[in-house]
């Protein structure tokens, strides 16, 4: 067999066991999928009027999907850097080191296994906010494409970052408290409120930020809106993130253990 034959192969085993490791043990992802639920329900049902300036609470839903969407995706990816974590320091990973396989496979098995739970739980939530109201009667078909795009190259993004933060924790509660940040960093931004209404010094850490921009786009695809330069700005962020995270995560699994 080829390389590429083995590296393909061995990617399919881990993405194999990964997958089967989350429907085993489905607690995790439950959990980390109820934040986004709740606050969806929360900001809907206790806050809406509230919130919409009197715009009304079918308005106010249609504005927070595209964050708490978001959002979905930055809980979910935090029980990938649990689940690297409990590799790293349960010994499994040392045997794979003994075994003649294809190295990088066992991140790649991750990566893609927390990808496709991320659009799972992101299907599971937008069906949860289209049951209590939420409509994207203006976006087209290209619009929601773009969308979807979006939505897999963000979970790819962050998924690379939580797969470093895995590495580097000692424990899984290290993991779990050094991802925490990918479920803050949403409620400081433009998921439940415009940046322009937050206080002037406040501004700036919620604009200059990788999920106001893509907020800003995906809230646009979906509500066929103006998306301006937060398409691009979105883009670049997703992409940076993930290389950053993909050559953070590999230099430090391929580092020899002492």
């Amino acid at each position: 067999m080829s390389s590429l034959s083995l590296a393909v192969r061995d990617s399919s085993t881990m993405l194999r066991r990964n997958l089967l490791h989350a429907r085993r043990y489905p607690s995790l992802t439950l959990n980390l999928l109820l934040t986004p639920i709740m606050l969806l329900l929360l900001f809907v049902y206790i806050f809406g009027d509230a919130m919409s300036g009197g715009a009304g609470r079918s308005a106010y839903i249609a504005y927070i999907v595209p964050g708490i969407l978001l959002m979905t995706i930055g809980s979910t990816v935090v029980g990938t850097a649990v689940s690297v974590s409990n590799d790293m320091t349960e010994g499994i990973i040392a045997r794979f080191r003994t075994m003649a396989i294809h190295r990088p496979s066992v991140l790649v098995g991750h990566v893609v296994g927390s990808v496709l739970q991320s659009i799972m739980s992101v299907v599971l939530v937008g069906a949860v906010a289209v049951a209590i109201g939420f409509r994207s009667t203006d976006a087209t078909a290209l619009e929601w494409l773009a969308a979807f795009g979006l939505l897999v190259l963000f979970a790819l993004a962050l998924t690379w970052i939580a797969v470093g933060m895995g590495l580097i924790s000692p424990n899984a509660e290290a993991a779990s408290n050094n991802a925490m940040p990918l479920i803050l960093l949403p409620l400081l931004s433009s998921a439940f409120t415009p940046v322009d209404s937050m206080p002037g010094w406040f501004q700036p850490i919620a604009e200059y930020q990788p999920f106001t921009p893509t907020i800003e786009t995906l809230r646009g695809l979906l509500l066929g809106s103006e998306i301006g330069h937060n398409g691009w700005l979105a883009i670049v962020w997703c992409l940076g993130l993930a290389v950053l995270g993909y050559f953070w995560s590999t230099s430090k699994f391929n580092r020899d253990p002492k």
